[in-house]
């Protein structure tokens, strides 16, 4: 039996619960059926895209692109926890979902949630050790020390998730089964609960603040440390330089944070209103989307390794069709 179905089982008298979704949008389902369709596609090519144009340029063999790598990697599985499930419901008059498909993809969402918390910051240390210590960045950020770094997001991102389901999972629903929301989320499953589930949110809001906090701190601090390094650059072009290698991350680091932080870090179950559900679409389903975009615009690398895979496509695509006809 797997470690999940343990936890759940013998948990709760409801077997099925039903999400709500978008009840003051049923006029616009084929209209919003088709922007998250489209929305997933994009997500899904652009992310796949980043990690085969990393794998195929040796000049991108680099501790920055290999982060970017595993991030884009996870943003795929990220938006596929909840983005599949939202399209069947627009579609299907059915729109109810297991407990135990609930508890499922409500770990799966915390955990890829998780990893991308501590996997941004491990980020912005990359960022940190190649501007303030660039005589050691190769010292300091070896391939085993990367792979460490990426392993320990994983590690912790899924650990955090399991011991917050092991306490969710333990709570009865006795009561209403309509999750207000698009997706199994912490706020709208714990709203639901008709034992005590006060334990369940302490346990919830103490591993937001470690997860949420501790990582931006440590991205907070390396971002002062890169910025005044960068006023301490004698010219212009050499700050700008600097700094562009960090704008993308930076942006990225404040739209997700930002949003995260207004969900999770608060102590008490909040009702899921739709000011809820529209900022829970930003980090669920825009964010991944934007990412790409935001990396792939700002950084001259990958521009010249689009440009160089592109040639080389065509010169092949070219030599084909010359030696066929």
């Amino acid at each position: 039996m797997q470690p999940l179905e343990l936890l759940m089982k013998n948990s709760t008298q409801i077997n099925t619960f039903l999400l709500l979704g978008f009840p003051g949008l049923t006029d616009l389902n084929v209209l919003l059926f088709t922007v998250l369709l489209l929305t997933y596609i994009v997500t899904v090519v652009e992310n796949v895209f980043i990690i085969s144009l990393i794998k195929a340029n040796h000049e991108l063999c680099k501790p920055m692109y290999f982060f970017l790598g595993q991030l884009s990697f996870l943003e795929v599985w990220y938006i596929s926890v909840t983005v599949p499930k939202l399209l069947a419901n627009f579609i299907a008059e059915d729109r109810s979902i297991s407990f135990a498909g609930c508890m499922t993809q409500l770990f799966f969402f915390i955990s890829f949630m998780c990893t991308e918390c501590v996997l941004l910051s491990a980020m912005a240390y990359d960022r940190y050790v190649a501007i303030c210590q660039p005589l050691r960045y190769l010292f300091i950020m070896t391939y085993q020390m990367c792979v460490c770094l990426i392993a320990l997001s994983w590690f912790t991102g899924f650990t955090v998730s399991l011991i917050k389901i092991s306490f969710i999972s333990q709570l009865e629903f006795c009561g209403s089964h309509v999750i207000n929301h698009f997706f199994c989320d912490i706020s709208p499953v714990l709203h639901l609960a008709c034992t005590d589930m006060s334990v369940a949110e302490m346990v919830d809001f103490v591993l937001a603040l470690f997860i949420l906090l501790v990582p931006l701190s440590i991205t907070v601090v390396s971002y002062l440390l890169i910025i005044t390094t960068i006023l301490h650059i004698p010219t212009t072009q050499s700050k700008k330089k600097a700094f562009s290698t960090c704008a993308s991350h930076l942006t990225v680091v404040i739209v997700f944070f930002s949003t995260t932080l207004f969900m999770y870090a608060r102590p008490k179950k909040i009702s899921s209103y739709d000011m809820n559900k529209l900022v829970s679409a930003v980090y669920a389903v825009v964010t991944p989307m934007l990412n790409p975009f935001i990396y792939c615009l700002r950084n001259q690398e990958l521009k010249k390794a689009f440009k160089k895979t592109l040639s080389r496509l065509l010169r092949k695509q070219m030599i084909f069709s010359l030696s066929s006809s």
